[in-house]
């Protein structure tokens, strides 16, 4: 186990049942791609850039054509309840309750440890083959330290020739495979970072020159996460429900690059 170590259109709002909801000739024609939609809730493939709803703070307030209740919204055609979220640098498998009983059961399930996640992340240096981070972390709201566990396992390593900064003369980066057990604010984010592998492309947590390194030297801009799998159990027959995202370009041109085997979805 390891220790701690674009031009703006002007908005108009409606609110509707405490959610905000945006007409829809202020949209873009944005279409997701859709991964499972049944009668009481829908997963769509989130691509990264794309805020999950609008920000809580009005001074952080986004355009709607980069929310993804408000395109999702007029995509189907019907109300939304948001029931947990992505970064937005983040892209990947992202769900949303189509009722109020359906988004209820859901937010429990992910409040009591019952959703299961995966994600992918490309890391700055080598990890060990498998860990356990057990380390609190500090509540977004109010600064207090929760509990936070996250597993992991190492899939790839490579080492480039190349020195970035001053302490070594090669660089090594990792691929691997994330399990949060707890859903904190950018907990595999904030974690590997405690463990000295931050993400790369992190802008928050992680490390400037290997980030400028990946974008400007070897063309891999963006922050490299990805929410891979989710499964929880469905809200009606209590069967598992799992829902996998499938690798895009940007990431397979990354593997191609550095000749990674593409992980294949289990």
């Amino acid at each position: 186990m390891l220790g701690c170590t674009g031009l703006r259109a002007p908005e108009q709002r409606l609110s509707i049942d405490d959610q905000t909801v945006f007409p829809t000739p202020r949209l873009q024609a944005v279409t997701f791609e859709v991964l499972r939609h049944e009668t009481d809730f829908v997963a769509i493939d989130k691509p990264r850039g794309f805020h999950v709803h609008q920000p809580e703070y009005p001074r952080r307030r986004v355009a709607p054509e980069v929310v993804c209740l408000a395109n999702l919204r007029r995509q189907l055609n019907t109300f939304l309840f948001p029931v947990h979220r992505l970064d937005v640098a983040t892209e990947g498998v992202l769900v949303f309750a189509l009722n109020k009983p359906t988004a209820a059961d859901l937010c429990r399930q992910f409040q009591n440890g019952i959703v299961k996640k995966t994600y992918f992340a490309m890391v700055r240096g080598w990890p060990e083959d498998e860990g356990v981070i057990d380390c609190p972390l500090a509540l977004d709201s109010t600064g207090d330290e929760v509990k936070a566990c996250t597993r992991f396992v190492t899939h790839a390593r490579i080492e480039l020739p190349f020195a970035v900064g001053k302490r070594h003369a090669t660089s090594r980066y990792a691929l691997v495979e994330a399990f949060p057990e707890t859903g904190r604010y950018h907990q595999v984010r904030r974690h590997m970072a405690r463990i000295s592998h931050p993400l790369l492309g992190d802008a928050t947590h992680g490390d400037s020159h290997h980030n400028r390194f990946f974008r400007e030297q070897l063309g891999l801009p963006g922050l490299w996460l990805k929410a891979k799998t989710i499964e929880f159990e469905h809200p009606v027959s209590r069967e598992t429900v799992k829902i996998v995202s499938e690798w895009t370009p940007r990431w397979l041109e990354m593997f191609a690059q550095f000749e990674f085997a593409v992980p294949t979805s289990t």
